[in-house]
């Protein structure tokens, strides 16, 4: 529950931002009537994301407890590992320029005529945050079903993400409509370092499902067995494997990846955030940052 609720939480903030800078730039060149582009590309964009959720886990559910099955698991966690890591990094890089370059984008849009270019930057804009956040759930489904009480973890997950997208909804209508202000920056740092967790143990998980398959032969010792501690399928064995990536009995290979991914990923990412920082504070009169992408955004019901 609590790994579909941070990140459903997360990618509803960056989408419902991306969605309302696009919407503020109309608003200020005069261009409200292309509100309904910007609409359509958000609508299909969902709904292709949803339908392509769907039929994956569909298609998957044929095969439970086959070989295909954990080829097609164990991918899924790599790309979301891959791509949390990415939009992580990629968030904390750009997030001073993200409004510039949405508005270079409607501009190039809007100068060619076309009423289906902005409609088609919508669409990529929130389709992109729509697939990463369905490849993260499939994976999450995946890890849980794992587990003893599949179908009620399940429940719990879908739970998770319903209330995070709720939640986000909330805080994009406080900030956009009610002119409440959030620290953005503090926001994707401290969301991104709780992802990096999460992408530990879904690596962790990739390696326990090519080791299953003779593709990792080494480092199959396992260090120790907690299962009559807490074992991996209690309920609270499950919220400790979504969080931190708990094994009950890990082989000495997940252990490592684990420590290395963590270690390695949220010492580059803090690092990284503190060089942007004092970059910052060396040129005041540098853009904003994200903390302060909210201020271009009109408030009080102007979108």
């Amino acid at each position: 529950m609590i790994p579909t609720f941070v990140i459903f939480f997360r990618e509803g903030i960056e989408a419902s931002m991306i969605v309302a800078i696009l919407l503020s730039y109309l608003k200020r060149i005069g261009q409200r009537r292309h509100f309904r582009d910007v609409y359509w590309g958000v609508a299909a964009a969902l709904l292709l994301v949803i339908a392509g959720g769907i039929a994956a886990y569909v298609f998957i559910d044929e095969y439970s407890g086959s070989n295909v099955q954990t080829y097609f698991e164990t991918t899924t966690y790599l790309l979301a590992a891959g791509a949390l890591t990415y939009m992580t990094f990629w968030m904390q890089r750009h997030a001073r320029s993200l409004a510039q370059e949405l508005e270079r984008r409607s501009d190039v849009a809007l100068s060619g005529g076309a009423r289906a270019g902005l409609g088609l930057l919508a669409f990529q804009a929130v389709g992109r945050e729509g697939l990463e956040t369905m490849v993260f759930t499939l994976a999450i489904i995946f890890a849980s079903s794992k587990q003893a009480g599949a179908p009620l973890h399940g429940n719990y997950l879908l739970l998770g993400a319903g209330l995070g997208l709720a939640l986000a909804l909330c805080v994009a209508f406080a900030i956009y409509r009610l002119g409440a202000r959030l620290n953005l920056r503090r926001f994707f740092q401290v969301l991104g370092v709780v992802l990096m967790i999460f992408a530990a143990g879904l690596l962790a998980d990739a390696v326990e499902n090519l080791q299953g398959l003779g593709w990792l032969p080494f480092g199959r010792q396992v260090l120790w067995n907690s299962s009559h501690v807490v074992s991996e399928g209690s309920s609270g064995g499950d919220v400790l494997h979504s969080l931190l990536g708990y094994a009950d009995h890990p082989t000495l290979l997940q252990v490592l990846m684990w420590i290395l991914y963590v270690t390695v990923a949220t010492t580059a990412f803090v690092r990284g955030g503190r060089r942007r920082r004092h970059h910052r504070l060396g040129h005041p009169a540098a853009p904003e940052d994200a903390s302060s992408v909210v201020d271009s955004v009109p408030s009080s019901g102007d979108v």
